[in-house]
């Protein structure tokens, strides 16, 4: 993909030294499509000069293809909600990865407040086998500490702390946040008529259903069971309004277990802001209320914090 256009002298240098440098530097935008790709990473991920992939579509290139990403994993789309439950969370984040020519590579990823994300990676192959070792197996730790084992998605301790980075973001800048606690309803009558692996295989649809609707910046992760939590950063109510509805649509109009084609499934939502006097269990607190009042009001439904 060509290079903005610009006359400014220093931008032009800065430009012309990108296209011959080693790194691989790539731009994406507040809906996390690549727009711009130096030639460094579009040869690294094997993309044409006119490619402009998502990146979940470029991480299911590298995974089909063999190219790009090395993407290690017998259950794809979990690595996949995994991976998404920590991009683009940060203003800058760092951390590292295998490409699949055997390069291991230092990745970093700023976000700018207009939402669209610079991502440069330099090589760091040449680092003593030992420290590599010992890093990788940090870092596999460290994504286990946060992932929920059974969905890929975050789990109860990391969603609840970025609850609560959200709501000192709220404080410090008046960001708004919404927040939303969903339950799968009449689970337990799933597992007892169609079994627990079905049960399970209903909890990894509706995560993956929910995730592929949200944007790079929401915050999803299975507190327990058949709950779930929600964050959405800048949502107003407006938004949240038709958000929330639209998602509810989406898990109902399904029908996940290929042998019960009849099979669907529902799931109630109890929907709030951030408040500035909030701390987070206060704020979980009233959304599970509103939860509550969801499915007392006849579930398939959400229902606002008072």
């Amino acid at each position: 993909m060509p290079a903005p256009a610009t006359t400014d002298p220093i931008a032009l240098q800065l430009l012309a030294a990108q296209q011959d440098s080693p790194l691989l530097v790539a731009l994406f935008d507040a809906a996390d499509q690549l727009q711009f790709a130096n030639p460094a990473f579009r040869s690294s991920y094997n993309l044409d000069p006119d490619e402009q992939l998502t990146w979940a579509e470029l991480m299911t290139k590298s995974y089909t293809q063999g190219t790009g990403s090395l993407i290690q994993t017998l259950d794809f789309p979990a690595w996949l909600a995994s991976a998404r439950s920590r991009r683009g969370k940060l203003p800058f984040r760092a951390f590292e990865c295998d490409l699949c020519d055997g390069r291991w590579m230092w990745m970093t990823e700023t976000v700018r407040s207009d939402g669209w994300m610079l991502c440069v990676a330099s090589d760091i192959t040449d680092l003593k086998s030992s420290e590599r070792a010992v890093r990788q197996a940090r870092d596999v730790a460290q994504r286990a500490a946060q992932t929920d084992g059974l969905t890929g998605i975050s789990n109860r301790a990391h969603v609840l702390l970025q609850l609560e980075q959200h709501q000192a973001q709220l404080r410090a800048n008046k960001t708004p946040c919404g927040v939303v606690l969903l339950d799968l309803d009449y689970f337990k009558r799933i597992n007892d008529t169609y079994g627990h692996p079905a049960g399970d295989t209903v909890l990894q649809h509706f995560a993956r259903t929910v995730h592929a609707a949200l944007r790079r910046e929401d915050c999803f992760g299975r507190v327990g069971g058949e709950e779930f939590l929600l964050l959405f950063p800048g949502m107003d109510m407006d938004s949240l309004t038709t958000t929330i509805p639209r998602i509810l649509a989406l898990v109902s109009d399904a029908h996940p277990l290929p042998l019960f084609p009849d099979f669907f499934y529902t799931c109630s939502a109890g929907v709030d802001l951030l408040r500035p006097e909030d701390d987070a269990r206060k704020a979980y607190h009233r959304v599970d209320e509103a939860l509550y009042a969801a499915k007392a009001a006849g579930r398939n439904r959400c229902e606002w914090a008072p």
